[in-house]
């Protein structure tokens, strides 16, 4: 046997250990061409089956079948590190939210909005309690700065268009208090932790200068989350009544209430029937409310820039029905046969 051939018997005894080290193993210059035709169909046959990345974008489906190129069917996954704030013009305005009847917020509270004020010449909007916080009325350096400050009320007061960001103290419920304020476009929102739950709450407070100067100055990341849209159609009440739509950040839970007797929950998905849920209620959340009440009930958790809604039952009395995730496109209709919530629709905003 000559060296070329040994070369190449000891690479194809080697092949099926060390694939990728094919041509390094014993395939030098001297090996014949059809050795080397006959190299490159045997590697053929040991393509990789897993793959690290993405899916191709042309989905082709044998010598004829394929997907119709249309804008609808395009989705692009961006990375969220790379969403960025970009202020058209100076930012004027921003709204403060407390965490309510909470002493320690008091400092904070009061070292920023004269920061705001007094260094950054802003305009500072507060909520209407906050101006008759007798805590807050007792304190000299609130005093000083008291008149120079917008207040409004939850439920009169239209801040569409009217704030630029918004700032928040204290944990997550100060944050779904301040998306439940604005039911159109939310500000951006920065939100630092002096709460009991911080899974919205990222920034800390000890360098509050810094962290807002960078919003100001544009230099801050994004991370966007979906909204679900709550529709309730009381279809056995008065029609005079406005229709219920509400713009939620965490979930819509449906359940028995005080109730001593099992709920019954039709769920359809796009107008189709999928399933009856018997038992304590259903928890319909976004990818933000993940973290919350469904994650309690046993679902998993789903990161914000995933676009999906989870589903999960709440005591279910059968074990065949288990926490689903749907498209984020998708209309959910739940059928509640309990006195007055009859009708439901959810939708992802």
């Amino acid at each position: 046997m000559d060296e070329g051939t040994l070369h190449m018997a000891r690479a194809l005894a080697s092949m099926s250990i060390h694939e990728e080290e094919l041509y390094s193993v014993g395939i030098k210059s001297d090996m014949t061409v059809v050795g080397k035709i006959k190299m490159q169909d045997k590697l053929q046959g040991f393509r990789r089956t897993r793959s690290l990345n993405a899916p191709s974008p042309v989905q082709q489906f044998g010598p004829c079948g394929r997907i119709m190129k249309t804008s609808a069917l395009i989705t692009t996954i961006q990375d969220p590190a790379s969403q960025r704030l970009t202020w058209y013009k100076n930012p004027l305005s921003v709204l403060v939210i407390k965490k309510v009847r909470d002493m320690s917020v008091l400092p904070p509270f009061i070292e920023l909005v004269r920061w705001l004020i007094q260094e950054k010449s802003m305009i500072v909007f507060v909520e209407h309690s906050v101006m008759e916080d007798p805590m807050l009325s007792s304190n000299l350096g609130f005093m000083e700065v008291r008149d120079k400050l917008n207040s409004f009320q939850d439920g009169k007061d239209d801040l569409t268009d009217k704030i630029d960001f918004i700032i928040c103290l204290g944990g997550d419920g100060t944050l779904l208090y301040a998306s439940l304020l604005f039911q159109q476009s939310v500000p951006p929102v920065l939100a630092f932790h002096l709460g009991s739950l911080g899974f919205l709450t990222p920034f800390k407070f000890d360098n509050f200068q810094q962290q807002v100067t960078n919003v100001l100055e544009g230099h801050a990341a994004l991370t966007l989350r979906s909204r679900l849209r709550c529709i309730i159609d009381r279809q056995n009440e008065d029609k005079e009544k406005p229709e219920t739509n509400l713009l939620v950040l965490n979930e819509v839970v449906i359940d028995r209430g005080p109730s001593p007797y099992l709920s019954n929950i039709d769920l359809f998905l796009d107008g189709k029937y999928i399933t009856s849920v018997q038992g304590d209620g259903l928890i319909v959340s976004t990818p933000t409310g993940s973290t919350a009440y469904a994650v309690a009930a046993g679902a998993s958790m789903i990161h914000p820039s995933v676009p999906a809604i989870m589903v999960t039952p709440i005591c279910p009395h059968s074990l065949s029905f288990r926490p689903i995730v749907v498209p984020a496109g998708v209309e959910l209709k739940v059928n509640y046969y309990f006195k007055r919530i009859p009708h439901l629709v959810i939708k992802n905003n």
